[in-house]
């Protein structure tokens, strides 16, 4: 009984330095609910969106204020003039 009792505390004094590290994101599996909204933004501002890419941002700086995209976020909107009610959306496109 003594050496299972060894080994088991044996194991249990490694375990804490097992997962000391910080992980690498770009060894994620998934991404975040931040890094989809934001990459979701960029495609519409690809698409010349602007409307969705804005709303889209502005949804994840409401609803993900921690994470480190609502701060990307918050910059490029700070950075983008709001478009003026004369200027086309391709959003109001027909299709």
């Amino acid at each position: 009984m003594k050496p299972v009792a060894l080994l088991l505390a044996a194991a249990l004094a490694g375990a804490p330095f097992q997962c000391s590290h910080d992980p690498d994101p770009r060894n994620a599996i998934e991404e975040t609910p931040g890094e989809a909204l934001y990459q979701l933004a960029q495609q519409f501002r690809s698409q010349g969106n602007t409307k969705a890419w804005r709303e889209t941002l502005a949804y994840l700086i409401k609803h993900y204020p921690s994470s480190h995209y609502a701060e990307v976020a918050k910059d490029e909107l700070a950075a983008t003039p709001s478009a003026s009610p004369a200027e086309p959306d391709a959003s109001a496109a027909p299709k």
